[in-house]
């Protein structure tokens, strides 16, 4: 269909004929009239379809009246990175040319300050990310009162990027009177129910089924080695085996790994450059520059580069590493066959991602050929090989578990009996000899196996002597010389009891008979009775009696002497004694 066909104004079909556009794509075809009649739209087509003029071109017919306040714009768009955001800000500068039209663009890797004094003047279209566009709210720079057409663009990616919950704070500071655009390549179950919260009666515009790649495309896979050096080496090898390519972006799901690629392709002497989302604004809009202008023949990206990003003559798309999300593929190879064009789009697949191709040609619904041998082709040549080995060798007889067989004929029953005899015959001879052994010959008891105690026992002293048997239980040889000495002993046991006879006579002459006994307590009982006499007595007595008590003293002084003398004799005999002993 035609533009002029649309409804669409004077002036904004002025800039879609300079900018070299005639026919409109089938989602600009089917989005533009219900946009222009201000009804809410859901539009749902494949990437490189034309999604950006498709709500451009409506909004610039809409915006020709009135004008905007400051901080209060008047109309959004979200988008989910910063290369779409800028690359949508170039598409009003091209198509609104002859509109006298403020636009600011809010995005991160950008002073607060620039942006600041676009939305004082008063933003007619305000481009921004989710982030930085409620960076702007809280600090109360900005006010969405005014808002009369809201643009999501790239839903399923802001759905990637974790965004939702951003989108659904900002819609509700939105008037209700808003008109709302919804665009997205796919139609996940989150996406869905956005659309039936924030959409009044939409039109829905399905150009294509959700998640369907471009019949412009030629897709193929090879096969890859999961060892890194070796991929990078297969990536090489792909790229010398293209014809005819113009620039290529090669996609790779980590950051580190664009920056490993780069500098191996770089190495090798590529032309490649690297676009990633750490990389800060300037350099990223730098090399996307570049890119364009064909400064750069390979553009190594991650995903930032998958969404939306509008490179019009890419040729060839390579997928380093299989997309985690299937819905990933649909929109790396969407870069290449945009607008008509034919494109080429290649993946590397190792053995761990055979899973994600299965997945994303069951979203497809499209088989994806390879090129050169499949994956499990080599496998089965393999398997195929062993098998025709197997057959030519003779088969192995299988080894199940042991189990007791009985002896089913006569022959086998004999064998046994004999065995059995034989058995019991060599036991009776084994008991036999093991009784007539000694109990006392330590050597022969001993089993072969060495006890655990023993394996645990550290050095010892006796290990330093040796091991000599000894009939007579002993090892004299075997042990200290402070534990041999009582054998000596032992052996001189009758010459010791005929020598201690002798002491036993002293012994029975030394001990007190009965008369002994009785004669010392008559004297006692004596001595008590003079005491008791004395005691009546008066106190001349008393001075007799001390007078001959300190007699007495005396006599036991002089005694003491003597007794001493007569011990230390007895203890000269005893001494003399003992060795006798």
């Amino acid at each position: 269909m035609k533009f002029d066909k649309l409804g669409l104004s004077e002036k904004v079909l002025q800039a879609v004929h300079d900018a070299g556009y005639d026919t409109a794509t089938p989602i600009q075809a089917g989005a533009i009239p219900p946009a222009l009649a201000r009804k809410d739209v859901l539009g749902l087509a494949q990437t490189g379809s034309g999604k950006t003029a498709a709500f451009t071109l409506p909004m610039l017919n809409l915006l020709e009246k009135g004008r905007a306040r400051a901080r209060m714009p008047r109309t959004l768009i979200l988008e989910p990175t910063r290369e779409l955001a800028a690359q949508v800000e170039e598409a009003f500068e091209t198509l609104g040319k002859n509109h006298k039209l403020t636009v600011a663009l809010l995005i991160g890797g950008v002073s607060f300050a620039e942006q600041n004094t676009k939305i004082d003047r008063g933003a007619d279209v305000l481009i921004a990310t989710p982030g930085r566009l409620l960076d702007h709210i809280e600090r109360g720079k900005l006010m969405l009162h005014g808002i009369e057409v809201f643009v999501v663009d790239e839903a399923d990616r802001m759905l990637d990027m974790g965004f939702i919950p951003d989108i659904e704070k900002i819609c509700k500071l939105l008037p209700i009177t808003r008109q709302t655009l919804f665009f997205s390549a796919t139609m996940p179950p989150e996406i869905k129910r956005i659309t039936n919260q924030f959409l009044h009666m939409p039109e829905v515009v399905e150009v294509s089924k959700p998640a369907s790649t471009a019949d412009t495309i030629s897709q193929n896979l090879i096969k890859a080695s999961k060892v890194d050096r070796e991929k990078r080496d297969d990536l090489r090898n792909v790229l010398e085996g293209l014809v005819e390519v113009k620039n290529a972006i090669v996609f790779a799901n980590r950051k580190r790994t664009v920056g490993i690629i780069e500098k191996s392709m770089q190495k090798h002497g590529y032309n490649a450059a690297a676009l990633h989302g750490d990389m800060d604004q300037q350099s990223r809009l730098k090399t996307l520059e570049g890119f364009r202008n064909n400064e750069i023949t390979y553009l190594i990206a991650s995903d930032v580069a998958a969404r939306g990003l509008d490179i019009p003559d890419v040729s060839h798309v390579i997928n380093y590493d299989v997309p985690i999300h299937p819905d990933d593929y649909v929109h790396r190879i969407g870069r290449t066959g945009r607008a008509g064009r034919k494109g080429t789009a290649i993946m590397l697949v190792t053995p761990p991602e055979k899973k994600a191709v299965a997945a994303i040609e069951k979203l497809i619904e499209k088989d994806i050929p390879w090129m050169g041998d499949a994956l499990g082709d080599s496998k089965a040549k393999n398997s195929s090989s062993e098998k025709a080995g197997d057959d030519e060798k003779p088969a192995k007889r299988k080894r199940g578990k042991r189990k007791a067989k009985s002896a089913t004929s006569s022959d086998d029953a004999t064998q046994a009996a004999d065995q059995s005899t034989e058995q019991v015959a060599d036991q009776g001879a084994e008991q036999v000899a093991n009784s007539s052994k000694k109990p006392d010959d330590r050597s022969d008891r001993k089993s072969d196996k060495p006890r655990g105690r023993n394996k645990r026992r550290g050095h010892s002293v006796y290990d330093e002597v040796g091991s000599v048997p000894d009939s007579n239980r002993f090892h004299a040889d075997n042990m200290p010389a402070f534990l041999a000495n009582p054998l000596e002993v032992i052996e001189l046991e009758p010459e010791v009891s005929e020598s201690a006879e002798a002491p036993a006579e002293t012994i029975e002459e030394t001990t007190p008979t009965m008369e002994t006994l009785e004669t010392t307590s008559t004297e006692t009982k004596a001595a008590e009775s003079s005491v008791k006499e004395s005691s009546g007595k008066e106190n001349s007595g008393k001075e007799i009696v001390v007078e001959e008590n300190t007699d007495a003293k005396s006599d036991t002084e002089e005694n003491q002497p003597a007794e001493a003398e007569a011990v230390e004799a007895n203890g000269e005999d005893t001494s003399e004694q003992q060795p006798a002993a």
